[in-house]
């Protein structure tokens, strides 16, 4: 059931994630941000009345906690998508969003069976296969060295795609911590959280939430697509363990990738198809192991 509800997740993630990037190249990131995250209690709020719950004081302080760190995520993850090359940014955000639950599932003892511990492996590979092979974009791989300060080695959207990963990894994790039967409650306080904190930001910094109602359309399918995901996490963190549920998961980029490749014309080497082979790979071993 674990494997399940998580590659589900992750094939929502995916597309959630290019439907964002896509819309932060048409409007600005923090718009598209805020009304994707409003947008997505449109999913949230039904759902909440045909998943119960028990809202325990401990869930919604679980629950904010994942807002805060959801919020940074998401903010930084959008622009990355939109100034870089989405099959670097997205992998390379999975990277860290998958390492830091596993790395935190086994500090506390939790050690899955060997088939799953190699699709464990198999799934961190895959992500890094998949950025491997992404040539950088020309307007920064052209760019005299001598010109550009050291931070601007990287290519654009690295330094948020970092940024991203980690705090999604916070995010899994806090959300995980979670009891089975508080429902979908501390998602309810993770949206507030980060709705309230973008909001605020966005009001302070007199910063504008227009965009364009083709852009609209595509900023709400990105919350509903978020947000279904963020459910079905949550239902699979819950079902099994934390570190096969955030690694499937985190196999997000291959979607990602997929619809970037297919819409936007960016192009998959060999390595990335070997890259999504492995992930493949992994489900197999992960879905034996239950």
């Amino acid at each position: 059931m674990v494997v399940a509800l998580a590659v589900a997740a992750a094939l929502f993630y995916g597309a959630a994630d290019f439907c964002g990037g896509l819309a932060s190249r048409r409007s600005s990131t923090l718009a598209v941000v805020v009304w994707s995250q409003a947008s997505g209690l449109l999913v949230l709020l039904p759902a909440l009345a045909l998943i119960p719950g028990i809202a325990r004081p401990s869930d919604v302080g679980w629950g904010l906690a994942s807002g805060i760190s959801g919020a940074f995520a998401i903010a930084l993850l959008y622009r990355g998508l939109a100034i870089g090359v989405m099959g670097v940014v997205s992998p390379i955000t999975a990277v860290l969003a998958a390492a830091i639950p596993v790395a935190f599932g086994i500090a506390h003892g939790e050690w899955p069976a060997p088939p799953a511990l190699i699709g464990i492996v198999c799934a961190l590979a895959a992500v890094v296969l998949v950025s491997a092979a992404t040539p950088r974009p020309a307007a920064v791989e052209d760019a005299p060295l001598a010109r550009a300060p050291r931070a601007r080695r990287w290519p654009p959207g690295i330094p948020e795609a970092l940024g991203s990963g980690a705090a999604f990894g916070f995010f899994f994790i806090a959300l995980a911590q979670t009891h089975a039967d508080a429902g979908l409650y501390p998602l309810l306080g993770t949206r507030l959280t980060s709705l309230a904190i973008l909001g605020g930001f966005a009001f302070a910094a007199r910063r504008p939430l227009r965009v364009t109602r083709p852009g609209l359309r595509t900023i709400v399918v990105a919350g509903g697509l978020d947000m279904s995901a963020n459910i079905l996490y949550v239902l699979a963190a819950h079902a099994g363990p934390l570190s096969i549920a955030a690694v499937i998961t985190s196999l997000y980029p291959a979607g990602t990738v997929a619809l970037a490749a297919v819409i936007l014309h960016e192009r998959l080497g060999r390595v990335q198809w070997l890259g999504v082979a492995v992930a493949l790979a992994g489900v197999v071993c992960l879905s034996a192991s239950r």
